[in-house]
């Protein structure tokens, strides 16, 4: 199938879906699919078939956008950010003979009774009659064991001075390798967002703001049709994410390790923050312009619907007014949680059993879980390079120098920073779901 094919026979199947859900939906919310009326369901009777059925829809609609995303990829339709962080992995310790264990191996005092001459010729050679008494100061240094007396006693010890770790060695502890990172939201939708260069300092564009087609019928000697278009430009400056931290001389010197932990940390932090602009940035210079409060994007309200119904007419909106194939559905875990938990009427889960992992698709779309947004907002977009884009102008850039009187103080700061443009050229691409 060419794409085009493949995209028309998955907007097919979406709006069977569609059709099912809405026939099922019942005044509570929940869904009671034994009283659909729908062809797929003709010859099957029992709610458990039914929802057998529409497992299988689900799963054809996911073999349908992979394949689409395929060929979409290789006629270079869009492009993803790859991640391509080095995540430095913390060293194990191996068992064996590098276990810091010494080289060899003290005695123990049983070992040092048999291995006597006065053991083997007379305890042994006597068959343990009468007993036999050592004398262990030349073996062992003076003032730690005095004598150890006949065996006919079971071998009581007489023990002068307690050698013990408040007189001696304390016990010494190895600390493990590595460390245990502190809790931190991850990257969540900068994967998704189609990434370009520039060497300017805005993305500077032309939109095309009227386009008004008025082709039409004319009989022959009369004044043809015509049409009007305009464009207008637009732009989208570069801004810049910054971050530093200061350390002194002999950290850097001492712990090998520190410094990559440092730019480590760093570039995360750069990311992270970028990841969060595409979302929640709210266009205030220095900050990105981001898709929570785009101008001219589509809203969609639930309103009384449940939450796949919700985003369904949203993705109906990019399609019929953003003229767009929506690719990406973004959705608070709390809110994904609602929907993974749906049942029919008789309780059977909608979205898989519990046993199982159950699809990250709503209605045959990747579902993306961010909390960069607090729950009750999700967002359906088409996240393709001719609609939204990041234009980077310059990558992660780590330096250290000095700053106020730091060289004097034995200290220095390392700093990185980023600049990066965002762009939604077609807000109409992309929709709003609110009151989840």
């Amino acid at each position: 199938m060419t794409l085009k094919e493949l995209r028309d026979t998955f907007k097919v199947k979406q709006a069977v879906l569609a059709a099912i859900f809405d026939a099922a939906k019942t005044s509570s919310g929940e869904y009671d699919f034994s009283k659909v009326d729908h062809p797929e369901f003709k010859e099957l009777k029992s709610t458990a078939a039914r929802l057998e059925k529409i497992h299988q829809l689900e799963a054809e609609l996911n073999a349908l956008y992979d394949e689409a995303e395929k060929q979409a990829a290789a006629e270079g339709d869009y492009q993803k950010i790859q991640d391509r962080r080095t995540h430095p992995a913390a060293g194990r310790p191996v068992p064996g003979d590098g276990d810091g264990s010494p080289a060899g191996e003290t005695k123990r005092l049983g070992t040092l009774v048999t291995s006597r001459p006065e053991y083997k010729q007379h305890f042994v050679a006597q068959r343990f009659k009468g007993g036999v008494a050592f004398a262990f100061d030349d073996l062992l240094p003076s003032g730690i064991l005095g004598k150890f007396h006949g065996f006919d006693t079971l071998g009581n010890v007489e023990l002068k001075t307690l050698f013990q770790t408040t007189a001696g060695w304390a016990p010494e502890s190895i600390r493990l390798p590595g460390f245990v990172e502190a809790v931190t939201r991850p990257i969540q939708v900068l994967d998704i967002v189609p990434l370009g260069r520039t060497d300017q300092e805005a993305i500077v564009y032309m939109e095309e703001t009227t386009r008004t087609h008025a082709a039409a019928e004319k009989a022959e000697g009369t004044a043809f049709a015509e049409s009007t278009f305009a464009l207008t430009e637009k732009s989208s400056n570069v801004r810049k994410i910054t971050d530093s931290v200061p350390v002194t001389d002999e950290q850097l010197e001492d712990v090998a390790q520190a410094e990559s932990y440092l730019n480590s940390r760093l570039v995360f932090g750069l990311r992270q923050r970028l990841d969060g602009q595409i979302l929640a940035g709210n266009g205030t210079a220095p900050n990105l312009q981001g898709l929570d409060t785009l101008t001219g994007i589509n809203t969609q309200a639930k309103g009384a619907d449940p939450i796949p119904d919700a985003f369904y007419k949203a993705m109906r909106l990019i399609r019929v007014t953003g003229r767009a194939v929506p690719t990406h559905v973004l959705i608070h875990p709390t809110n994904w949680e609602s929907v993974r938990l749906l049942r029919t009427a008789d309780g059977l889960y909608i979205w898989g059993n519990p046993s199982e992992a159950g699809p990250e698709r709503l209605w045959g779309l990747p579902v993306i879980q961010q909390d960069i947004i607090a729950a009750g907002t999700g967002y359906v977009g088409s996240f393709q390079p001719q609609w939204v884009s990041l234009f980077e102008r310059r990558g992660v850039d780590v330096q250290v120098g000095f700053t106020g009187t730091q060289f004097v103080e034995g200290k220095r700061t390392i700093r990185a920073d980023m600049r990066m443009a965002l762009v939604f050229f077609r807000p109409a691409a992309f929709t709003k779901v609110t009151g989840l």
